[in-house]
């Protein structure tokens, strides 16, 4: 079942990604019908997927790969949703494409991490749950900076079918990724404040490097965001700390968990 599903799912992202793709540059841009029909089946094909694989007979599966389709769900239907009021015309190719592959990945590496009893903390709930949000949030900051720099690019050069294109604003973009990286770093900023607060170990031997990436990411985030508020700071400098920080975030959250769990476990 979940196999079926999970291609299902890669199917319709594949089909949405394409037409996305192909009325990239057109100036009535893709058909938001169209897209909508094709992503809401993945979605919920890929919803189901999560069901079925995190909730199994034996217990919950939370392996790395689990939580990484959890939390590329999340963010394919934040950046869905927003495209129904705002035009996301490279943002959805990006997202979609990537859960597709991500879908299909998920068959062949090898993620059973069963957990019989979970124990219903409220300090480690509220931590997770912050975590899980604003890095949602800050990744999809992440794409809006990296459609701000191709549009932006694109405009320098005098591009004039980019001008004629359904993509948005270069203005709108650059509100909302700033919007969203406030946003972001605010809830990291209540995640490792909940860390700290409610959880032992934080600088533990097994949890330190989580923390201090964790902590590095947070120092950038809030940099360019104070930076971008009290000093006016933009552009293409910006764009690359967004970019670095999002790669040191998903390193301290992915990164050794996947080599434990994936890696290691084939040795």
């Amino acid at each position: 079942m979940i196999i079926i599903l999970s291609l299902l799912a890669s199917l319709f992202y594949t089909l949405a990604t394409g037409h996305v793709l192909s009325r990239l540059f057109h100036k009535e841009g893709p058909s938001q019908k169209l897209t909508v029909i094709l992503s809401t089946v993945a979605i919920l094909s890929h919803m189901l997927v999560l069901v079925n694989s995190v909730f199994t007979q034996y217990g919950q599966d939370l392996s790395t790969i689990n939580i990484a389709l959890l939390t590329c769900w999340i963010i394919v239907v934040s950046v869905t949703t927003v495209s129904l009021k705002f035009p996301a015309t490279l943002l959805l190719p990006v997202v979609y494409g990537f859960a597709a592959i991500l879908l299909v990945a998920s068959l062949f590496i090898p993620h059973h991490i069963i957990m019989d009893d979970i124990n219903v903390d409220l300090g480690l709930v509220t931590h997770i749950s912050l975590s899980l949000l604003a890095y949602c949030i800050l990744i999809i900051a992440t794409l809006y900076a990296v459609q701000f720099f191709f549009i932006d690019k694109r405009l320098k050069s005098k591009d004039l079918a980019i001008m004629n294109s359904h993509l948005p604003p270069l203005m709108q973009v650059e509100s909302q990724l700033y919007q969203l990286l406030t946003v972001g770093t605010a809830l990291l900023t209540l995640a490792l404040l909940a860390g700290f607060v409610f959880l032992e170990g934080m600088f533990d031997k097994a949890s330190i490097h989580k923390t201090v990436l964790s902590l590095i990411a947070w120092v950038i985030f809030s940099a360019v965001t104070i930076g971008h508020h009290q000093f006016g700071w933009r552009g293409k400098p910006v764009v690359f700390a967004v970019l670095g920080a999002s790669g040191i975030v998903t390193l301290a959250y992915f990164g050794s968990r996947f080599i434990q769990e994936v890696i290691l476990d084939k040795f």
